[in-house]
C-alpha cells in the first residue's frame, strides 16, 4: 500500500469457530477493510490464489490444515510470503507463541479481542511490513 493514501485493507480472516470469524470480520469491515473469510487453511490457501491480501488473521485448531500448516505453507510461496499473518487464539503460552513465530507468524493476539485494538494492531503490522 503506497504511503498516504487511504485504501481499504483486504483481510482474510480464517478461524474454524463461525461466530468469532464473523464477529472479527464485522469488526473490521466497520473499520473501513474489505474481508474475506475461511473456515481452515486449506480454504485460505485458496482465497490467496484469487485475491491479494494485505494481511490474516489465523486461527490455530482448524480441519484439514492447521494454522501452523497454513503459516509454513503462505512463507513458502514467493508471491505470499511477505504477508503479515496474526494468530488469534484462546492459549497464548510461550510455546505456542514461539511455535507461531518460527511458522513466520509476526504476532499473537489472544482471545477475546478488543475490537479496537484488534483493528490498531492489525493497521501497526500492515504498515510496519510485518510479514
Amino acid at each position: 500500500m503506497a504511503a498516504g493514501l487511504a485504501m481499504a485493507l483486504t483481510v482474510l480472516v480464517q478461524h474454524a469457530n463461525r461466530p468469532l470469524r464473523q464477529g472479527v470480520a464485522t469488526a473490521l469491515e466497520a473499520a473501513g477493510m474489505v474481508v474475506r473469510q475461511s473456515r481452515d487453511g486449506s480454504e485460505g490457501l485458496a482465497l490467496l490464489q484469487a485475491q491479494p491480501m494485505d494481511a490474516i488473521l489465523t486461527g490455530i485448531n482448524m480441519r484439514r490444515i492447521c494454522g501452523f500448516s497454513f503459516i509454513q505453507a503462505v512463507r513458502k510461496q514467493p508471491g505470499l510470503r511477505d504477508i503479515p499473518i496474526l494468530v488469534m487464539a484462546v492459549s497464548a503460552t510461550p510455546e505456542l507463541k514461539a511455535r507461531a513465530r518460527q511458522a513466520g507468524a509476526a504476532g499473537w493476539l489472544p482471545q477475546p479481542f478488543d475490537h479496537a485494538r484488534l483493528v490498531e494492531t492489525l493497521r501497526i503490522v500492515v504498515a510496519s511490513g510485518g510479514g
